[in-house]
């Protein structure tokens, strides 16, 4: 019973402010202990190493029977988590971590392990950019006959829902930024839902590729993606992370600029359009910027958003901080 592992302490303070989240704290040592009986695992971990976690799930450094490195990935309960295996099962590990075991019931799965310290947060941009188009590049794949496909949220359909819920959530709070921004995001919505539905060359879509979700290969061959949130679509809609990210290595002169050219050079790397990608990354902040102010202490993170919407809407947005005095991301 894999006792040693404990389970982080910021996982244990975001998920104590439910009871759904109290609930499954509670029972996760169990999981794991489940998990290992289940998949003959050992677990590789140093005497009172913590585990990895994201904001959703604890990730378990294990070993399999014969030996292979690998990974227990146990997530909370929620739509994306119980999509997440569906889709790697779809990508097979083109450009993506390989999934070994998956159990539904429990959001728990095995999934080939990389090296947690190697993603391309620290890489050199001109690498960085190179890296995930090339990953863009091979996670494009087509709709076909497997029946994965069918529980794949669309995009056109992500947009169709914003045409409503943008303009009350904006309402709701008052206005909180101008309307031409509003409309501009609304606007993308209208003419790449419904219209891009029967036009678009729609694939599946890894829709929070960002350089943290991205790490190198044991073996240092290569890099593929993880965490995975995925919907079937334009494949621009996969951008907007990459530039909400990293905002810190735009120049600081004319940041705005910078940050245009950089949405620029990963479309050309993944051979996408970079004005659609643009007009994504509007639509995708505009809802980021909704979401923060709605959420009590997230004024600095509704900022990035709003000045990352309105440069690649072409126009700044008064009151704003400079690029470089934005909050990071944790």
């Amino acid at each position: 019973m894999p006792a040693t592992v404990d389970i982080p302490e910021d996982l244990r303070r975001r998920h104590a402010r439910s009871p759904e989240g109290r609930a499954w704290l509670a029972e996760l040592p169990a999981l794991i202990s489940l998990a290992v009986r289940r998949w003959n695992l050992s677990v590789d971990l140093l005497p009172g190493a913590p585990p990895w976690n994201g904001h959703t799930g604890i990730v378990v450094p294990v070993k399999r029977g014969d030996g292979t490195a690998a990974a227990l990935k146990i997530a909370f309960p929620f739509d994306e988590a119980v999509l997440e295996p569906i889709a790697l099962s779809l990508w097979n590990g083109h450009g993506m971590v390989q999934i070994m075991e998956q159990d539904t019931a429990t959001c728990s799965m095995v999934i080939a392990r990389l090296d947690a310290q190697k993603s391309l947060i620290k890489v050199p941009m001109d690498e960085a950019v190179d890296v995930w188009g090339g990953l863009v590049r091979q996670l494009s794949i087509e709709p076909d006959s497997r029946p994965g496909w069918t529980q794949m949220p669309h995009v056109a359909a992500t947009a169709e829902r914003y045409c409503d819920e943008l303009p009350a959530r904006w309402n709701d709070l008052d206005g909180p930024f101008p309307q031409w921004l509003l409309e501009a995001a609304l606007e993308v919505c209208q003419t790449r839902g419904a219209v891009s539905r029967r036009e678009a060359h729609d694939v599946l879509v890894h829709t929070d590729l960002h350089y943290l979700n991205i790490l190198a290969s044991l073996d240092g061959t290569g890099y593929l993606g993880i965490d995975p949130q995925a919907q079937i679509g334009d494949v621009e809609f996969a951008v907007a992370p990459c530039l909400w990210n990293r905002l810190q290595d735009l120049p600081r002169r004319n940041a705005e600029a910078g940050l245009r050219r950089r949405c620029s050079e990963l479309a050309a790397a993944a051979g996408l359009d970079s004005g659609v990608a643009a007009a994504w990354a509007v639509v995708r902040e505009v809802e980021n910027a909704l979401s923060y102010l709605e959420t009590p202490g997230h004024d600095g993170d509704a900022q990035r958003s709003l000045w990352v919407a309105g440069t690649m809407a072409g126009r700044s947005l008064p009151g704003l901080p400079a690029a470089h005095d934005l909050k990071t991301l944790d």
